[in-house]
C-alpha cells in the first residue's frame, strides 16, 4: 500500500487528575501560544484549556495503513510523558493526498 499524508486529530478527556499534576499542566500551559503551538505537525501538539477536562493531540503522520492507531499511540505517548491518565480516546483522520483543492479562478 503506498504511503499517504494524514492529519489526525486525537480527542480525549483527563482522568482523575492530582492537584499536583492540575498545577504542572496549568503552569505548562501559561507558556502555550495557541496560535504557533497547535496546529497540525509531525512532531505532534496537544491542546487544552484552564478546565482541564477536554484535551486535543494534532499530528502529521506519513503511514501506509492505520493512520488513526498511529495517531492514537502517539496521543497516547505524549499523555504518558506528562504524566497524567486520560480516558476517551478517539481520532479523526484527513487523508492529504486525496484532499480535493478548489483553485480560484481567474477573471478576465
Amino acid at each position: 500500500m503506498a504511503e499517504h499524508t494524514y492529519r489526525v486529530l486525537v480527542r480525549g478527556r483527563f482522568a482523575d487528575l492530582t492537584s499536583e499534576q492540575r498545577t504542572s499542566l496549568l503552569d505548562r500551559l501559561r507558556g502555550f501560544d495557541f496560535l504557533r503551538d497547535a496546529g497540525f505537525s509531525e512532531e505532534g501538539a496537544l491542546t487544552y484549556d484552564e478546565k482541564l477536562d477536554f484535551f486535543s493531540y494534532r499530528v502529521i503522520l506519513t503511514a501506509g495503513d492505520k493512520p488513526d492507531e498511529a495517531g492514537l499511540r502517539r496521543a497516547s505517548t505524549a499523555l504518558d510523558d506528562l504524566g497524567v491518565d486520560f480516558r476517551g480516546l478517539k481520532a479523526k483522520v484527513t487523508d492529504m493526498d486525496e484532499m480535493k483543492i478548489n483553485r480560484p479562478r481567474r477573471l478576465g
